[in-house]
């Protein structure tokens, strides 16, 4: 079992930036694979991005070149550092991990993250 919790989310005005963590606990090979995904209001859940334990990563297209993920193993914890900001970019941002990208079969609770225009 593993368990996340993730926190960074709040409030920010479009252009700026936010960093998210989340900070795994539980099973090592439960993170060998971790990810974010986001659901909008009205949407649904999609891909942020993924990044395995030795730091291949993987975004959805649309995110390339704003979004950031990381990882420290040493602390079990995932970073998504979030640059530009835009209004679209609005959503619930989840932590998702598994022992494999084809088994993520763990979640956080979630963080929110608002951008004002």
């Amino acid at each position: 079992q593993v368990q996340l919790v993730e926190s960074g989310g709040g409030l920010v005005q479009a252009g700026g930036s936010l960093r998210l963590s989340c900070a795994a606990s539980g099973s090592r090979s439960g993170i060998n694979a971790m990810g974010w995904y986001r659901q909008a209001p009205g949407k649904q859940r999609e891909l942020v991005a993924t990044i395995t334990y030795g730091g291949t990563t993987n975004y959805a297209d649309s995110l390339k070149g704003r979004f950031t993920i990381s990882r420290d193993n040493a602390k079990n914890t995932m970073y998504l550092q979030m640059d530009s900001l835009k209004p679209d970019d609005t959503a619930v941002y989840y932590c998702n991990t598994g022992p494999s990208l084809g088994l993520m079969v763990y979640w956080g609770q979630g963080t929110q993250v608002t951008v004002s225009s």
